[in-house]
C-alpha cells in the first residue's frame, strides 16, 4: 500500500486564519498563532483542545476545509499540543478503474500459465493455460481479501484510495505469475486508530484465506521422496511448518521426504510469502504502518536494523532476493505515512491487533524463500 499526495505551498492569507480563529473558538483556545510555521504557507496555532481531538476532529477538519485549510495535530518539544493548518484541501480526482481492470485481466491470465507450467511444464502452458485455474483463483483470493482489506477500511475511514493495482509477471520471470498488489492512499489518514485500520486490515483479511487455502492444498498434495537431482524447494517459516505439523503430523522435509505442493497448497504458500514481505516493520509497507502506529517516530530507528539483517540474509544464506528488497527499501523505506492527527493514541482493542499484527510478521517471514538443493 502506498501513499499520494504532495500540498501546494502558498502564502498565508490572514483573513482566512482570523475566520479559522472565530470557527474553532469552542473546540480549541488560541494562545498565539505562528505563520509560515512549520514551513512556508502553514499556520501553527498554539493552545489547547477544549474537546478531545479523537471526538471532535471531523467537525474541526470541517470548519478548516470552509476556509480551504487543512488541520493538522502534533505534539511540540515542549510537550504541548500545537494544531496546523496545511494549506491544501485534499479532494482528489476519481481514478481510471479501466487501468486497474486491465492489470487484473493481465494478472488472471500470467497466474493461469505459471499454474498449468506447474502442471505441464512451460513448453505445453501456454496450449492449455486454463489448467492452471486452482493456482489462480486460489492466489487471487488471498491477494484479493488483502487489498480489499486496505479498500474497505480505507472507505470506512472516508480516506481517498484507489481500486487495488495487480500487478502481473508473466512468462518464465516468475515462480508465482505476479508481484503482487498495492492501492494507494490519495490523502493522509485522519489518526493513528484509522490508520491501523487500513495497515492492518489488508494483511488480516487476507490471511483469512491464506490459511484455509493453505491448509486444504497440504491434505491434498503427497508426501514423497525427495528428488536425487537438483530441485527448487520453498521455505519455510513459522506458521508454515505448523500446518505441515498439524497436516502430516510431523516435521517436514524429514526422513528423505517432503510434500509435493499442488497448485492450491503453492498459492496458500505465496500468500504466506507475500504477507511476511508485506509486514517488514519500515516505510509504507503494511508493517511499517503498524510500527508507526505503536511506536511513532520512533518507528524510524528500524530501518537501518531491518537493511542490515536482510543484508545478513544475503551474506549468510545466499538468498539473494533480498537484494532486490535492500535496493527497494533504501529508496521507498524511509518515508512513513503520518497521520493528520498524530496525538490520539491507540485504544486498547487496536493496540492488541497492533501487536497481534507484528507477531503474526514473526509467524508467517520466511529468512529463505527459495533455495536450490543439489
Amino acid at each position: 500500500m502506498t501513499t499520494e499526495y504532495l500540498p501546494p505551498v502558498y502564502e498565508v492569507p490572514l483573513d482566512k486564519v482570523e475566520a479559522l480563529r472565530r470557527d474553532m473558538a469552542d473546540l480549541f483556545t488560541v494562545t498565539y498563532t505562528a505563520l509560515d510555521q512549520p514551513q512556508p504557507g502553514y499556520v501553527k496555532f498554539h493552545g489547547r483542545f477544549l474537546q478531545d481531538p479523537a471526538i471532535c476532529f471531523d467537525d474541526l477538519r470541517r470548519r478548516f476545509e470552509q476556509n480551504d485549510f487543512t488541520p493538522m495535530i502534533r505534539e511540540g518539544e515542549d510537550g504541548r499540543l500545537a494544531l496546523i493548518a496545511l494549506p491544501h484541501v485534499f479532494n482528489p480526482p476519481a481514478s481510471r478503474w479501466i487501468i486497474n481492470l486491465l492489470l487484473f485481466l493481465a494478472t488472471i491470465a500470467s497466474t493461469l500459465w505459471v499454474g498449468a507450467s506447474y502442471e505441464l511444464g512451460m513448453k505445453l502452458a501456454w496450449q492449455e493455460m486454463w489448467r492452471g485455474w486452482p493456482f489462480s483463483l486460489s492466489l487471487l483470493l488471498i491477494l484479493g481479501a488483502h487489498e480489499l482489506g486496505h479498500y474497505f477500511a480505507a472507505r470506512y475511514h472516508k480516506v481517498p484510495v484507489t481500486l487495488p493495482y495487480f500487478i502481473p509477471l508473466p512468462g518464465s520471470f516468475s515462480l508465482i505469475g505476479t508481484l503482487g498488489a498495492f492501492i494507494q492512499l490519495k490523502a493522509p489518514v485522519k489518526n493513528k486508530r484509522a490508520l491501523l485500520d487500513v495497515g492492518a486490515a489488508g494483511p488480516l483479511a487476507g490471511m483469512v484465506f491464506a490459511i484455509p487455502i493453505l491448509l486444504l492444498g497440504l491434505a491434498t498434495s503427497p508426501v514423497q521422496a525427495l528428488p536425487l537431482g537438483g530441485y527448487l524447494a520453498e521455505g519455510n517459516s513459522l506458521l508454515y511448518m505448523a500446518a505441515k505439523l498439524l497436516v502430516f503430523g510431523r516435521i517436514l522435509p524429514s526422513g528423505g521426504e517432503d510434500v509435493l505442493l499442488n497448485q492450491v497448497a503453492w498459492a496458500g504458500w505465496v500468500g504466506l510469502l507475500v504477507t511476511g514481505l508485506n509486514l517488514i516493520p519500515v516505510g509504507q509497507l503494511d508493517g511499517g504502518h503498524v510500527a508507526y502506529v505503536l511506536f511513532g517516530k520512533r518507528a524510524r530507528q528500524f530501518y537501518w536494523p531491518v537493511l542490515i539483517a536482510l543484508a545478513g540474509l544475503v551474506l549468510i544464506t545466499g538468498a539473494t532476493m533480498w537484494m532486490l528488497w535492500i535496493v527497494m527499501l533504501f529508496f521507498l523505506g524511509r518515508v512513513y505515512a503520518e497521520p493528520l492527527d498524530d496525538v490520539t493514541p491507540l485504544d486498547g482493542r487496536r493496540r492488541a491487533i497492533a501487536i497481534f499484527t507484528l507477531i503474526l510478521f514473526l509467524l508467517v517471514f520466511m529468512p529463505v524463500p527459495f533455495r536450490f538443493v543439489n
